[in-house]
């Protein structure tokens, strides 16, 4: 536990290029201690290129990495060797040594360290209690299951009290009961170690669960960073609004003019924005989309629906109209069939508006 002495992290207009490709181009982040850091991004927009540049495992082709030091001084890590930093890291194929015990699993780095044998079994006993495997130390991880195999290789990271932690998409491989269970107890887990989380995940439901901070990337550079729900609720950018949206964002071309919005191809509402007459970008999310009006200003639109999706407490129910395809996320069982019109209703209220150049008003 630490404490006071919590340290945050702060990447500084990282750039990694390997081959003539950029993986990293300018990335800024600030990750802080005491709850997660969420890097969002669909796969290939630089979540692992940047977990291991901050590891040490790749050195940055330009750019700093620093640390909190002594008396509110920065420390700089950019060129400090990968075992000289304070690490955790944890992959989404999680990885034990299939000979040991997983007492031996999770004391490995301690050991590696030269800590104490009575430390390294009070810290092993401890943070094994804390991820509920303690009753299986004597165990090999192949008799153990995916999840509990996991949190072995959490266990293994926290247990040296690492600065830092890397998560790498550690629940993907797992199934949707143990996902629920351990989305639920890492935010506590580490807000009792005092360790800097980085938590990556192609998964916006994902990032909205584990709460905190988040910065999206998109091919290799930083979309928006903030508070969690800051991000989801006001992109700065559609691009952001996208990356932050599951099922896919939702969107139409739209022309203001004399204080009229018609989206193309569609129906006209009244500006309430005060938008300058031009051209613009409309977006709203799944769950924004209606089977019934949910106001008296909701506008309707008739639709052709391309698939149905039932998951049993909601209807993914994806529609072709105005030369796009949608997607509305509503609850109950709606049994649409391919080529069925339905009438849909949005709320002009919800909409996102960008500029043309994507940026959001």
């Amino acid at each position: 536990m630490r404490g006071a002495n919590w340290v945050a992290f702060e990447v500084k207009n990282i750039t990694l290029t390997v081959g003539g490709e950029a993986y990293l181009s300018a990335v800024d982040a600030c990750f802080t201690p005491g709850g997660f850091n969420v890097l969002l991004g669909p796969t290939l927009s630089g979540k692992t290129s940047l977990l291991r540049v901050l590891a040490g495992l790749d050195a940055p082709t330009s750019g700093q990495i620093v640390m909190d030091g002594p008396n509110q001084s920065k420390v700089d890590l950019t060129g400090v060797a990968v075992k000289k930093r304070s690490i955790g890291f944890v992959y989404q194929q999680f990885i034990n040594y299939p000979s040991m015990s997983v007492f031996d699993n999770i004391a490995s780095p301690l050991r590696v360290m030269k800590t104490p044998k009575a430390d390294i079994h009070a810290r092993v006993e401890k943070i094994a209690d804390l991820l509920a495997i303690g009753p299986m130390l004597k165990r090999k991880p192949l008799e153990l299951s995916g999840g509990q195999q996991q949190r072995v290789a959490l266990a293994r990271a926290l247990v040296r009290e690492a600065d830092l932690v890397l998560l790498d998409e550690p629940l993907a491989n797992l199934d949707y009961k143990l996902r629920e269970e351990l989305r639920a107890e890492l935010p506590k887990l580490f807000n009792q170690t005092g360790s800097t989380v980085v938590y990556a995940t192609t998964e916006p439901e994902e990032a909205l669960l584990l709460g905190g901070t988040i910065t999206l990337l998109h091919e290799g550079r930083t979309v928006q960073a903030g508070p969690t729900l800051e991000v989801y609720r006001t992109p700065n950018s559609l691009q952001s609004a996208r990356t932050f949206s599951d099922p896919p964002l939702n969107s139409a071309p739209a022309v203001c003019s004399g204080g009229t919005v018609q989206i193309a191809g569609g129906p006209t509402y009244k500006d309430t924005l005060g938008l300058p007459d031009g051209a613009y970008q409309i977006g709203f999310r799944a769950h924004q989309l209606h089977v019934k009006k949910p106001s008296r200003n909701a506008l309707d639109v008739s639709a052709c629906v391309a698939i149905t999706e039932i998951t049993g407490s909601e209807s993914f129910i994806h529609v072709d109209l105005l030369g796009q395809r949608w997607t509305a996320l509503v609850h109950g069982i709606h049994p649409y069939s391919e080529g069925d019109q339905v009438t849909l209703y949005l709320d002009p209220a919800d909409f996102m508006v960008f500029r043309q150049d994507g940026s959001a008003l």
